[in-house]
């Protein structure tokens, strides 16, 4: 069963929603120790090519996947044949299987690896070893893992951390430390900032700086600073706006600072899938407002076709401030360890 995500987890006051905090406290330890002591042992394997890991520390909501899909165009415009590995969440084949967004849906592979593989080849395998030799044997030059940072099966030789830059009042993207289910945290932040070669911070188009106090936390850790771009303004006209991923809130929020005239806004749970019943309400939702629908693009491929004709996509992209010194240090360090 899907959740949605709590916004408790992202208020820094340990106060806040205390005692659902203090009962999930163990179970946070628990989840803690377990990665940690899985990551210890591992032996990591080397492909036979470059790999660039996308993860986070979080439990969604980062934008690796914009970030992943950036960080493939960059590459291949650098002349090498860099493909996506992703473990396919939410899909139904274990690959290794190349994404053909053509004939698979995301019920095959996934809606992330869907998104990957409108501009880049891209794998599925729940065994990313398998699926990365796969790859390799594809012509792979380079591989972009998408949510491979608490996963230490291939040997990276970058390892990118996806941070959620938008802080506002008592949010703050890593809540107050503690790890899943007591908060938002995969593993702890020294942990995970340990394995880290660099940090890109996400921001929105309409947040002009990234917080110096949440700078500060990487330390000497290289930042640099992405922005979620619209492809395109919103529909005209009145919408309801709908979307199922991990902070639903932050679609609503984008959508209206863009200009929609967003008469309403229905949240879902993270990879939630659309049933025919849910599509009814919402097509009656928007009927009350005589508007339209409109979704996040990550929500539409998990659409059926019929389902897309009654649904515009708001498609966003990842786009670095500084491209030039971005795209400088991938290949920098993919030349280093060859």
């Amino acid at each position: 069963m899907k959740l949605n995500t709590p916004r408790w987890w992202y208020v820094r006051d340990s106060n806040h929603a205390q005692v659902t905090r203090t009962v999930l406290k163990p179970l946070g330890w628990i989840w803690a120790a377990v990665t940690a002591r899985r990551i210890a042992r591992a032996e990591p394997v080397d492909p036979g090519c470059a790999v660039i890991s996308v993860g986070n520390l979080t439990v969604g909501g980062s934008g690796k996947t914009p970030v992943a899909r950036e960080t493939l165009r960059l590459l291949r415009a650098a002349g090498l044949e860099a493909q996506g590995l992703s473990r396919g969440y939410g899909g139904r084949l274990e690959g290794p299987v190349r994404v053909d967004p053509q004939v698979h849906t995301a019920e095959d592979v996934g809606d992330e690896p869907l998104m990957l593989a409108q501009g880049s080849p891209t794998w599925i395998a729940r065994d990313r070893v398998a699926g990365a030799r796969s790859a390799v044997a594809g012509g792979a030059q380079a591989l972009v893992l998408d949510d491979g940072h608490q996963n230490p099966a291939l040997k990276k030789t970058v390892s990118l951390i996806v941070v959620d830059g938008e802080t506002r009042g008592d949010e703050w993207p890593f809540g107050d430390g503690s790890v899943f289910p007591s908060g938002p945290m995969r593993e702890p932040l020294k942990a995970g900032l340990a394995r880290a070669d660099a940090v890109v911070v996400m921001l929105p188009t309409d947040v002009e700086d990234t917080d110096p106090e949440l700078l500060a936390v990487f330390g000497a850790l290289p930042v640099f600073v992405a922005r979620l771009t619209p492809e395109g303004p919103p529909p005209p006209g009145p919408q309801v706006g709908f979307a199922g991923i991990a902070k639903p809130w932050k679609v609503e929020r984008s959508l209206k600072a863009a200009g929609c005239d967003l008469a309403d806004f229905v949240p879902f749970p993270d990879h939630a899938a659309y049933s025919a019943e849910t599509m009814a309400f919402l097509k009656d939702r928007a009927a009350v407002f005589d508007a339209g629908l409109v979704t996040t693009e990550k929500d539409w491929v998990r659409l059926t076709p019929d389902q897309r004709a009654h649904v515009t996509a708001w498609p966003v992209v990842a786009r670095f401030e500084d491209e030039a010194a971005f795209a400088a240090f991938l290949t920098k360090r993919i030349q280093s360890a060859r």
